[in-house]
């Protein structure tokens, strides 16, 4: 759960997101109560020999992040299609309108819905330090790093505008990257609700003891991993935010594609 209260003015530029990158917020693991969804792995984590290993050392027991995960090697196991991609339309940094297909196709793609207040430490906080993780390892590998992106896209269009979202992603949406991170918006939320019903992401505006609407929002935290078709081919919940995890499924669907390829080419005549 994302608890957020909506603030007015614009962040200095990627401030707020140079912070939970740099850790100067800490990120709780899930079992600290504060929402998401339930760490039994929403697709096929569990499902694919994923296994937890006890933290080391005498604070284990105080931990707050969660523990580490032993996963097989890439291409050892498949990852079925869950469900297919998003469909609608967003808004680009620049403020230009283009479907969202346009950022879910052609490469592997990692998207997550946000906005750029968010606080909660097992929320957007973990998320964006497991991103930025998994960011350096691909980008340390620029060949690999080409056939990625990262998309983020706000749940509060009405405050995170365009520009909003270009000073808040600052240096990481940068074009000339070789793995792109784009930061999204969209119109309105009539636009947005397709998205989000079409990924089952569901987010709420808290009511206060008399019941009226007050300017704080809940969301789930959920990341997606879509393969160059922008079909769903997995969803993490907090307690498989884990890097290495994520970089062996990116490079499973990666192998899946190459030896596709491969195939292909053999039946030809």
């Amino acid at each position: 759960m994302c608890l957020r209260s909506i603030k007015t003015g614009v962040p200095a530029p990627g401030l707020i997101l140079s912070l939970l990158l740099s850790g100067a917020v800490q990120a709780a693991g899930p079992g600290s109560g504060a929402g998401g969804i339930s760490g039994t792995g929403i697709g096929s984590a569990a499902g694919r020999g994923v296994v937890a290993a006890p933290a080391a050392g005498p604070a284990a027991a105080k931990a707050l992040r969660p523990a580490r995960l032993t996963t097989p090697a890439p291409g050892s196991y498949r990852l079925p299609v869950i469900q297919a991609g998003p469909a609608g339309t967003v808004l680009d940094s620049s403020g230009r309108s283009m479907p969202l297909q346009h950022y879910t196709r052609d490469r592997i793609t990692l998207l997550n819905f946000m906005y750029t207040y968010c606080s909660d430490p097992v929320g957007c906080p973990q998320l964006y330090s497991t991103l930025h993780g998994l960011r350096e390892r691909l980008l340390a590998q620029p060949a690999l790093a080409r056939r990625v992106r990262f998309v983020s896209i706000s749940f509060d269009p009405a405050n995170d505008t365009p520009e909003a979202m270009r000073l808040y992603g600052g240096a990481l949406g940068a074009a000339d990257s070789p793995l792109r991170w784009h930061f999204l918006t969209s119109r309105s939320v009539g636009e947005l609700q397709p998205i989000l019903s079409d990924l089952g992401q569901a987010t709420s505006v808290q009511l206060d003891a008399q019941g009226k609407p007050t300017r704080l929002y809940y969301h789930l935290v959920k990341l997606f991993l879509l393969d160059q078709h922008g079909q769903v081919r997995e969803i993490y919940s907090p307690a498989f935010l884990e890097p290495d995890l994520i970089y062996n499924d990116i490079r499973t669907l990666l192998l899946e594609s190459e030896r596709g390829a491969v195939a292909a080419s053999l039946r030809r005549p």
